[in-house]
């Protein structure tokens, strides 16, 4: 055996590998799991047992060296790969970078707060990480309400008086908490629900809400605020129809409908064939609500609205699932490349 051993060392040694193919030969004979030293090795047991320390000596030396021996050609292999390719041409110019583009979802986001911004509405944000009083008690939602059950909700283990925010609307006490009248203000921002994710529903969504409290605010004026948006994000053409709804923080409370700006109203898949689609809910804002918040409801009035960004972008640019919006497919975000 110990000559066997040295005929190995020696064909090692000599070995070389100008390609892949030669490697993986190298690797099979004297490296694999069935290569001739994995042999060797499996034969101790014919060895007298005086031999065996000696045996076993230079059997891990001739598996060392054959492992270094493969490092060795790999290296080689790789040198040789390097040396090959053809010099660079530092004279050329530069290949251009190419540009990235805008989330679907931001690009919207930026539109509709560009919009608001230009008729005096600001930027207010808050925690998404919420206790019960903001996100629930104080927007006037009954003790039992469905929304507060598990099935809609994330709540904290740990404390079931925090909770993943449902609504943005949490941000609004927050600032009408902190904030007099005149308040004109939107609030955007990530939401979550405990729902079963689907083409057209997501446990993880986005939100923009506006709150408008000053003296004599009226329905009028959320009409009007309304009706100013959509013709300014779908079109000139746009209607809008409000029906009526119910929400714990509004009263009176409603659905806003637009006239479909894909088929003109004359029935479409987008539409149902109804010529509306549903972008959203309104309202006035709830005396409680107010109360709640340390406004006087007998001197102050105000409406609230608030809007699913994924809604919306959906509508505008016709994508038929919600999925795509987080799955950060390349090939559906190059799409938005060109749009500003």
């Amino acid at each position: 055996m110990k000559e066997r051993v040295d005929a190995l060392k020696d064909e090692i040694k000599r070995f070389t590998a100008s390609n892949k193919d030669q490697l993986e030969e190298f690797r099979l004979k004297f490296i694999s799991r069935k290569s001739v030293v994995a042999d060797l090795f499996s034969n101790m047991k014919s060895v007298l047992p005086e031999d065996r320390k000696e045996m076993g000596k230079l059997l891990n030396e001739l598996k060392h060296s054959a492992q270094e021996k493969f490092k060795e050609l790999i290296s080689s292999l790789d040198n040789r790969k390097a040396s090959s390719s053809a010099p660079v041409d530092l004279t050329l110019p530069p290949i251009p970078d190419t540009l990235g583009s805008l989330h679907p979802l931001s690009i919207t986001r930026k539109r509709i707060l560009e919009i608001f911004e230009r008729i005096g509405f600001n930027v207010s944000y808050g925690p998404e990480i919420e206790d019960d009083w903001h996100n629930f008690t104080a927007l006037n939602f009954p003790e039992n309400h469905p929304a507060r059950e598990m099935q809609d909700t994330f709540f904290i283990e740990r404390d079931p008086d925090v909770v993943l925010r449902t609504h943005t609307s949490s941000v609004q006490v927050r600032v009408m908490e902190k904030g007099k009248p005149p308040i004109r203000t939107l609030s955007p921002g990530r939401v979550f629900r405990n729902e079963a994710i689907s083409v057209r529903a997501h446990c993880i969504f986005h939100q923009v809400e506006g709150l408008y409290i000053d003296k004599n605010v009226s329905f009028a004026d959320l009409k009007q605020t309304l009706l100013y948006f959509a013709k300014e994000f779908f079109g000139k053409n746009t209607k809008i129809r409000l029906r009526p709804s119910y929400f714990p923080f509004t009263e009176p409370s409603a659905e806003l409908d637009i006239s479909c700006f894909i088929c003109g109203q004359k029935g479409c898949k987008i539409c149902k064939h109804t010529g509306w689609v549903e972008i959203g809910g309104c309202g006035m804002v709830d005396p409680n609500v107010l109360e709640n918040c340390n406004i006087d409801p007998d001197e102050y009035t105000g409406f609230a609205f608030g809007m699913g960004i994924e809604r919306i972008t959906m509508l505008k640019y016709q994508i038929n699932d919600i999925r795509l919006f987080t799955e950060n497919d390349i090939r559906f975000l190059r799409q938005f490349k060109s749009v500003n």
